[in-house]
């Protein structure tokens, strides 16, 4: 199944002079999308920066050898294009020099990619993220209520594209997509120094999803130092892994200022982390995955649907709470989440009270999918 949403986004920013970047995580089909769109063009390069003689290329490039290897092709797509040294500089060579052709290249994490394409190729890209199969896709592939059926089941092991398509099979996908992706790739990196500490704190991660977080209680259950937790973290972000959530206060004196939600962008990793395949029936987390559902889901309606807005959650020192504070065009709407349609919401008197004209919505389990863009 190929992402839809991006699909058109790509088409409609084809030839139009900048270089297209799609990021994400691995296994969510970037390469797919890409050679439904172009692998059958004659008029297609295709190269892999996985393999060695493709770096070699790009290591001694000049303007007027890659000119003479692309000779009149229209369309160059470089594959993991992480694992070329100084991919920005080469990018930006091609983007200027080579007018006639269209660059796409595809990066798996965040670690190289992103930082070397920043500075190099500013006002010369579209860059977009793929996330793991979304809710509103499903629902594109076979309906509303085939896919709302399948929820309990989506709460538990995820939307990753193997996990989806092979029925049955999802607990050893999970752990091989664990293993190969969260630990290796990220723990090949020098700056993990500490791989045990790193693992513990992927599981500190997972128990404490809906919840609040302390770099300093972290420290704690994973034996690594505050600073450390933190850089590490960073790093769980720009692997897809994990992604951060800040608290929102403006006005009241007892708003809470420096707090921070974590979420995972997968349910399915998530419950991997902590080897918890229990159906939802069975669970005590079913808030907390609930809750990391709808922020990874709002998440990619967002990004697909090219809405930019700002993200909290908002708690005061007496304990009122709300999972998700979005600001848009300076309009606050606020959301709380709860599995049961009949579960009591708290009572959020001082931020309706306090930022006028603001929103509220509960969100559960019979009315999320106009939240998820369905």
């Amino acid at each position: 199944m190929v992402n839809r949403f991006l699909t058109a986004t790509i088409q409609e920013k084809l030839f139009k002079g900048k270089a297209i970047i799609l990021l994400g995580p691995r296994q969510v089909g970037k390469t797919t999308l890409i050679k439904a769109l172009f692998n059958y063009s004659r008029e297609t390069i295709w190269l892999n920066g996985d393999e060695p003689d493709v770096q070699q290329l790009f290591t001694h490039m000049s303007a007027a050898r890659m000119r003479a290897f692309i000779g009149d092709k229209k369309i160059l797509v470089i594959d993991e294009a992480q694992r070329i040294s100084d991919i920005g500089l080469r990018l930006k060579l091609i983007t200027d020099e080579i007018q006639h052709v269209q660059l796409l290249a595809t990066g798996s994490s965040a670690f190289e990619l992103a930082n070397h394409l920043n500075e190099p190729l500013t006002g010369r890209k579209w860059e977009y993220k793929m996330f793991p199969i979304s809710f509103a896709e499903m629902v594109q592939h076979h309906g509303l209520l085939d896919e709302k059926r399948m929820l309990p089941h989506r709460l538990v092991y995820g939307y990753y594209p193997d996990v989806v398509n092979n029925m049955g099979s999802e607990k050893e996908i999970l752990q091989q997509l664990s293993e190969s992706y969260l630990y290796k790739d990220v723990l090949s990196l020098d700056k993990v120094k500490k791989p045990s500490g790193f693992v513990k704190l992927l599981q500190a991660l997972a128990f404490q999803i809906g919840g609040q977080v302390s770099y300093h209680e972290l420290a704690g259950l994973s034996g690594l130092d505050g600073k450390t937790v933190e850089k590490y973290i960073e790093l769980l972000e720009q692997a897809y892994i994990v992604f951060r959530v800040g608290s929102f206060s403006r006005n009241l004196r007892n708003e809470l200022t420096k707090s921070r939600k974590i979420y995972f962008y997968d349910n399915g990793i998530r419950n991997s982390l902590i080897a918890q395949f229990s159906q939802i029936e069975n669970r005590q987390d079913i808030g907390p995955l609930w809750e990391n559902f709808l922020m990874s889901e709002r998440m990619k309606h967002l990004a697909y649907s090219h809405q930019w807005v700002n993200t909290w959650f908002w708690r005061t020192k007496d304990g009122q709470e709300i999972d998700l504070i979005e600001e848009s065009d300076g309009q606050l709407n606020a959301y709380e989440f709860k599995w049961n349609p009949l579960a009591k919401v708290k009572k959020t008197n001082a931020f309706i009270r306090t930022y006028q004209g603001s929103t509220m919505m509960h969100i559960h389990k019979d009315n999320f999918e106009s939240f998820l863009g369905v």
